[in-house]
């Protein structure tokens, strides 16, 4: 009987714990910042992570890819006294089971351009692991060759403004569902701003938003939610009518496995 309970465990902490696959299950209004968005189940996003100053100060989003690293968009300007704090819902509260993790090394893409915002991600290596648990784990990565067509229900989570003007971001994580855009339509919006690094979601009546920077843009993908995007740039209103524009990560993949097999 040992070995089989030894199975059985080993199978409880694969789903548990898989890439992309939630303990506890999002829950989205119709798959219909976060502007327009609505709270979040706690814990439904377990690779959520805030990243926060020394003050405490919630700045941008990021993503846990692994127990080690954590993805975000380059212009956050992360630098090793700021910290990653994952497991996090309710920034307001004292109650959570939260994990406040040190950062060793900040790897922003070297061909990041503030000008032109290309390349927008930098990834940060954990000086400890963090502990995965129900409400902590990973996405899943795409592989290169993945392609998410337009229209593709996907979604974005942050603590980001929720009105363009608000005085201060909510406290409680929020998550809004939002098409994905063709390259073709989002440069009607944007010209030639966007390129092939970008991807563009949204203009349904939805938007990310300041404070979302650097955090999710998931969309599943046999079953698991897959990292498409990274929190980027948009319309300085955060209009709900204008594509918003991430980092497109099918496209910095080499330089993601580059990264994570030299460190």
């Amino acid at each position: 009987m040992a070995g089989l309970w030894l199975l059985s465990c080993f199978a409880l902490v694969g789903t548990a714990f898989g890439c992309g696959v939630p303990a506890i299950q999002p829950v989205l209004s119709g798959l219909s910042r976060i502007v327009n968005g609505e709270e979040a189940v706690p814990g439904s996003w377990p690779w959520q992570v805030s990243l926060q100053d020394k003050t405490g100060f919630h700045f941008c989003g990021g993503s846990l890819i692994s127990e080690n690293w954590v993805v975000t968009a380059a212009h956050c300007g992360v630098t090793t006294s700021d910290v990653v704090v994952a497991g996090e819902f309710d920034q307001g509260s004292d109650e959570e089971n939260i994990q406040v993790l040190q950062i060793a090394q900040v790897f922003k893409n070297p061909k990041y351009s503030a000008l032109t915002i290309r390349n927008d991600i930098t990834l940060l290596k954990l000086a400890t692991p963090a502990q995965f648990s129900e409400t902590v784990s990973a996405v899943c990565l795409p592989s290169e060759s993945d392609s998410f067509p337009d229209g593709t229900q996907c979604v974005t989570t942050g603590w980001g403004l929720t009105k363009p003007y608000a005085s201060k971001t909510p406290e409680k994580l929020q998550q809004v569902a939002l098409p994905l855009v063709s390259t073709t339509s989002c440069k009607k919006y944007w010209g030639s701003k966007i390129t092939d690094v970008m991807v563009c979601a949204g203009a349904n009546g939805v938007s990310s938003c300041r404070g979302d920077s650097g955090g999710p843009l998931v969309c599943q993908k046999n079953g698991a939610w897959t990292l498409v995007g990274i929190v980027s740039w948009g319309s300085s209103t955060c209009s709900t009518s204008t594509p918003a524009v991430y980092a497109r990560v099918t496209a910095l993949l080499p330089w993601i496995q580059e990264v994570l097999a030299a460190n």
